[in-house]
């Protein structure tokens, strides 16, 4: 979408946004020439949680009309109401064809709104079982860094956002463009692909307590050989019965969830020593160093060491973070393949819909949000 008009960009502050992310919106679209952005708000004023800041703007949702992209930060309370008038602005904004892009919990808001069903999304991982679990018809990517389904886009948590916005100025105006914001905002233009999100733990949580003493052993004998035979028989039951109880309080079957749980401990000896990548896989179980390596691609996304260099700043973390796709020419648009998605909770999608979804990897550090006219934005303590 090569064009000298700038591209009208709407951001709307919900109650309670995030300070980071509206920042991020606010700074990389509002200060780049290609976009022409407003920042608005139902009632004209948004809380800032925990800052004792206020937004306040001269723009309502009125200003969501002419936008050609709608973009929502996300928002501090999942659980908090969205008006039936933003709502109802949503649904407009995307019945006339304006863009949406969510960051973070903002998925919740067009979840609310309903254009997100049938559709791949993603959100902060602490909250993608969540968004799953109340809005079923959505294909929920817990591992995605952002998911691009053409006229609707979601995001991960906080900087991810700033993910998202350079893909965008690429999609819109090429690699050119987005390498030159990047630039300003020091940051790489593509975080590394293939990877998933650093969420605190890959073991899913128990809902029961019968097989919590056999998980607790588990934990405390992953270097020994554990096969489903010796699990069954350390808790008294068949294989079968193990699999099917094992499964009702994780969701999971046994040897999966093993598998996270070595993984889990590999990644906590990565980030706390040096202990080499040959021990790694004797201490947890996970075997010779290419079968951690296999585990930690398969995974995670990247390989050990790399995930060393990211969580404990090593000499190799620049390129750790800085490995990325090739680019299309800035002349190009960006691809977006077609691609069968698999729901476990409704099966495969009947009529796949065409999105790029990339993966999460590293955080990334941008400038602090400041404040700028072009934004239409005051904020007030």
């Amino acid at each position: 979408m090569i064009s000298k008009r700038p591209h009208r960009v709407a951001v709307l502050a919900l109650p309670a946004v995030i300070p980071l992310e509206l920042g991020i919106a606010a700074e990389i679209f509002g200060r780049d020439p290609h976009y022409r952005l407003t920042v608005c708000a139902e009632g004209r004023s948004a809380s800032l949680p925990g800052s004792g800041l206020t937004v306040n703007t001269p723009a309502g949702l009125e200003e969501l009309k002419p936008a050609e992209t709608v973009i929502i930060p996300g928002y501090e309370d999942v659980d908090a109401t969205v008006s039936t008038a933003v709502l109802d602005a949503i649904r407009a904004a995307h019945a006339r064809g304006a863009r949406l892009v969510s960051i973070c919990t903002a998925a919740f808001a067009l979840a609310a709104a309903g254009v997100l069903d049938d559709r791949p999304a993603t959100t902060h991982w602490r909250c993608t079982a969540e968004l799953q679990d109340r809005y079923p018809k959505i294909d929920v990517l817990p591992n995605c860094l952002f998911v691009d389904d053409g006229d609707i886009l979601t995001s991960a948590g906080v900087t991810t956002g700033i993910d998202l916005s350079l893909h965008l100025i690429r999609r819109d105006f090429g690699s050119a463009a987005a390498n030159t914001r990047a630039r300003g905002l020091v940051a790489p233009p593509q975080r590394q692909g293939g990877q998933a999100q650093f969420i605190e733990r890959l073991m899913p949580d128990a809902s029961g307590d019968q097989l919590g003493p056999l998980r607790d052993w588990m934990l405390e004998n992953l270097a020994l050989p554990l096969d489903l035979g010796t699990l069954a028989t350390r808790a008294h039951m068949s294989r079968r019965t193990l699999s099917r109880r094992f499964r009702e309080e994780t969701g999971v079957s046994p040897m999966a969830w093993l598998a996270d749980a070595r993984i889990d401990r590999a990644r906590e000896i990565l980030e706390t020593t040096t202990e080499p990548v040959e021990n790694i896989g004797r201490l947890t179980g996970l075997g010779a160093p290419v079968s951690v390596r296999a585990a930690f691609h398969r995974r995670i996304g990247i390989s050990p060491k790399e995930y060393r260099a990211v969580w404990r700043g090593s000499s190799t973390s620049a390129t750790a973070t800085a490995t990325v796709r090739h680019s299309p020419p800035d002349h190009e648009a960006a691809v977006r393949p077609s691609v069968s998605r698999t729901n476990p909770r409704r099966g495969t999608a009947s009529t796949p819909r065409p999105f790029v979804g990339l993966d999460a990897g590293a955080g990334l550090a941008g400038e602090a949000m400041t404040q700028s006219r072009s934004w239409g934005t005051t904020f007030d303590r």
